[in-house]
């Protein structure tokens, strides 16, 4: 058997235990509505529709959030059902259910219940909760116990019944911070002329004479947006069967005998091309095959009803009654409504001023709010929804909701300010940039050496107005950034729970951030993932800045790790977890740190899952970070009349090493050519491509780097011996991997650690040298290891720190231990069983 609406297909023997909804009904069975939040379409290979079941052959459209996938055309029929990830004042609660969705597991998927395979690739099948990944079939997921617990990941999860965000007039989009380049403007209007192709491509217009293609339209709203469905239908078909054909196009499972056809009457279609059913056979061939091309448009109406039975849920969930049912006629108003249901909740002694009747209509896209008006006739309302559309007649629910005071609060963080200004300073910029009004709008935290505020907005449309306008704001030639924040309230996270901050550079090496951005947001709370390139990491910082106790998870190169550790020595002071251990996913070139705590030499398509238990098992260690002080003496080239002021002195973080002379050569060699192309290089192999390149045409050049600069190590001289490259490594890892201390013991120098407080230095004699230590046939030549350096430079020095390289001018650099010690992460070695409780 197969569903004339879903094209859901079972055998005669197995009807009976079929458990899985219709996508007719599915609307009537979302226990709280929440939107979708959907990207771009895209190609999506292996994956199937959730409304029509049938695999995503063309573009489509897939949540961010959760795992729904649909086709463009059956984008309207989904409903919203996505996960909830915060509350919004609207039917919030804190016991969290299995959020289950269904198919598109891998083929080698197991039920929890009975043990058997319960994923295809072949057709939509089986369930997955996307909260906790439990995984069942549709037959076995109903006896599984309701609450959920979040699974393995519990402790790194943030609970979304700890997460508040007012969001009414945010897009999905602007509430996760998903980045809105990747995001072509697709609105509902784009997929109106899919919607037209996307039908006919299930219906081709039939060559078969005996049938004919009709175009179907549910409504004023479907006419205006010409979004019509096509039908095949036998030409001598009565009219109820046609009725439903059209219905079913619709994903509409109501009575046939409730609805009508009405023709539709539109200037085009009056010139001969109508096709006058009864002498279609008596034209010539040629201009059937014409007309036939030309369907005939109907709309399908609802005939109207003097009485219905219609649902209201309460907007407290109660459990155990999803709705109540009440038979309303022409006279019934909401009021009257109101009273009638009060009794049947057991509220009956509670005064109706308390309460209000909201109509809420579920689109996939968007859930919108209407207050009905205490007089309001409900059959007028029934009839001009279903004369708008029927489609959202079928999407539209009544709720029975408590009067309170909701107090509306919006924070948004804006970047890109000057920095080191006072808040009232800060405040007068945003009043001359935005116009805002400080009735409404109130700066709640001042990050001044970042240049950031957060705003907290007490109105809607102002928060909306601000955040679009901040992003067409330049000030002092910065552009400056907003940024929809929740807020995360600490007293509700449970004890033992230590959610994780996660943070992705999708531009880091080989692009493989955009991939594992979408990963983490399904695996965790999409409110715990940001964006670098959305406003860096003070947004995140400032999320978790009153969690008690949380990590970090960096997916990025080295040098993202070092401005998120940066960010993090900068507003440590601000957090209640002032120490939060810090883990990393290696995306970049070179991941020298990835690769001392064990995370690997770059990532290569693990599955993130496994990436999240390991950070979940890892072991806390100690590192040093040290401070660069850079002080120029001699002026800046080009000073005009030779009268100039010495550049300020700079001052720079370090976490793996920093390298004077050839190493720093080849790397600012390397950048230039880089920001030359960027688009070519996106992958790890190409780039260390040209890094060999690079240094080969250095190869012939020779330079006394021990003649031009001076070194002294704890207070005393040091001599330098015939050198081209000068090396602080504080981590045992340089290059890409390479040991350049070397392994063999020393009686005048203590072993390594990244803990010890100690930073070794080496020198290299050449472009040679530095690719023998990269195979690993030598180590560099060690020179001495101590705590405070001080490195006197006689003229213009190629200089790197962290992967980051510039020209040095004459002066004087100086090295020394920085702040505490940060804590990080490092993966453990053996696979520790940790036994969920």
């Amino acid at each position: 058997f197969i569903s004339t609406v879903c094209n859901f297909m079972s055998h005669e023997k197995c009807l009976k235990n079929v458990k899985i909804p219709c996508s007719c009904i599915a609307p009537s069975l979302v226990r709280v509505p929440v939107a979708h939040c959907f990207g771009p379409p895209g190609h999506y290979k292996r994956k199937f529709c959730t409304v029509c079941r049938k695999s995503l052959e063309s573009s489509a459209f897939r949540c961010e959030v959760c795992e729904l996938h649909v086709h463009t055309d059956c984008i309207l029929f989904a409903c919203s059902d996505c996960r909830q990830c915060h509350q919004d004042g609207h039917l919030d609660h804190d016991t969290y259910h299995h959020h289950w969705r269904e198919g598109n597991l891998s083929s080698n998927a197991r039920c929890e219940v009975c043990k058997k395979t319960c994923g295809s690739s072949e057709v939509l099948s089986g369930m997955r909760c996307e909260w906790c990944g439990i995984l069942a079939h549709a037959a076995c997921y109903i006896i599984v116990t309701p609450e959920c617990t979040f699974g393995r990941l519990r402790n790194m999860i943030l609970p979304p019944s700890c997460v508040q965000l007012f969001s009414r007039n945010f897009s999905k989009l602007h509430c996760f911070r998903i980045s809105e380049n990747l995001q072509t403007e697709s609105d509902e209007d784009d997929v109106v002329d899919g919607s037209a192709q996307g039908s006919a491509k299930d219906v081709q217009i039939s060559t078969d004479s005996s049938k004919q293609t009709l175009k179907i339209f549910d409504g004023n709203d479907a006419v205006k947006r010409n979004q019509f469905r096509l039908i095949s239908v036998p030409r001598i078909a009565k009219n109820e069967d046609v009725v439903e054909a059209a219905l079913r196009a619709y994903y509409i499972n109501d009575d046939q005998q409730e609805y009508e056809l009405q023709t539709f009457t539109q200037q085009v279609l009056l010139s001969d091309d109508v096709i006058n059913k009864n002498d279609a056979a008596e034209d010539s061939n040629l201009g059937s095959v014409f007309r036939e091309s030309i369907p005939e448009a109907w709309i399908i109406r609802a005939k109207p009803k003097d009485e219905e039975v219609i649902r209201i849920y309460p907007a407290w969930l109660k459990v155990g009654m999803a709705y109540v049912s009440l038979r309303v006629n022409k006279d019934s108003t909401a009021q009257t409504v109101i009273k009638e249901v009060l009794p049947l909740l057991g509220r009956q002694m509670e005064s109706l001023q308390n309460f209000k009747l909201v109509e809420v209509l579920m689109g996939s896209k968007q859930v919108q709010r209407m207050v009905l008006d205490n007089q309001e006739l409900i059959l007028n309302r029934f009839k001009d929804i279903r004369k708008t559309s029927i489609r959202q007649m079928n999407q539209t629910r009544f709720y029975i909701v408590q009067n309170s005071k909701s107090t509306v609060q919006v924070n948004l963080f804006v970047g890109g300010l000057p920095p080191q200004l006072s808040p009232e300073e800060y405040t007068n910029i945003l009043k001359e940039e935005l116009a805002i009004k400080t009735n409404v709008v109130s700066v709640s935290h001042v990050y001044q050496a970042q240049g950031a505020v957060v705003l907290q907005i007490s109105c809607f449309s102002e928060a909306e107005r601000i955040y679009m306008l901040v992003k067409d704001t330049v000030v002092n030639d910065k552009p400056l950034n907003a940024v929809v924040i929740p807020e995360v309230m600490a007293s509700k996270i449970p004890q033992n729970c230590c959610p994780l901050l996660v943070f992705v550079n999708p531009k880091s090496g080989g692009l493989k951030g955009r991939d594992l951005l979408y990963s983490f947001r399904k695996l965790l709370n999409p409110h715990q993932v940001f964006e670098l390139t959305n406003g860096g990491p003070l947004p995140g910082f400032h999320t978790f800045s009153k969690v008690p106790s949380f990590r970090v998870l960096v997916c990025g190169g080295d040098g993202t790790v070092g401005w998120v550790l940066g960010a993090l020595e900068e507003i440590r002071h601000k957090l209640v977890c002032s120490e939060p251990s810090v883990a990393i996913l290696p995306l970049g070139t070179g991941n020298d740190l990835g690769r001392v705590l064990r995370w690997g030499a770059g990532y290569s398509g693990e599955d993130p899952y496994s990436i999240l238990v390991s950070v979940d098992e890892a072991d806390d260690v100690l590192m040093d970070r040290w401070t660069i002080l850079l002080d120029a003496e001699e002026p800046a080239e080009g000073a005009e009349n030779g009268i100039a002021e010495p550049e300020p002195p700079k001052i720079v973080q370090m976490n793996n090493y920093c390298g004077l002379g050839i190493d720093a050569e080849l790397s600012l060699d390397f950048h230039h050519a880089r920001e030359e192309e960027p688009g070519k290089f996106n992958s790890r192999f190409h780039n260390k491509g040209v890094y060999v390149k690079v240094g080969l045409q250095k190869i012939s050049h020779t330079r006394n780097l021990h003649k031009d600069i001076k070194l002294q190590v704890d207070q005393h001289e040091v001599e330098l011996p015939s050198i081209e490259g000068l090396i602080f490594i504080n981590i045992p890892s340089w290059g890409s991997g390479a040991d350049l201390w070397g392994s063999e013991s020393d009686n005048r120098f203590e072993k390594p650690r990244i803990d010890d407080g100690l930073l070794e230095v080496v020198g290299v004699t050449g472009v040679v040298h530095m690719g023998q230590v990269q195979g690993g046939f030598r180590s560099g030549i060690r020179i001495a290891q101590g705590s405070y350096f001080r490195v006197t430079l006689l003229k213009p020095i190629p200089v790197q720190v962290d992967g980051e390289p510039w020209i040095q001018a004459p002066g004087q650099i100086i090295i020394s231990a920085a702040g505490p010690k940060v804590h990080m992460l490092k993966k453990s070695k053996q696979k520790q069983k940790k036994t969920g409780s």
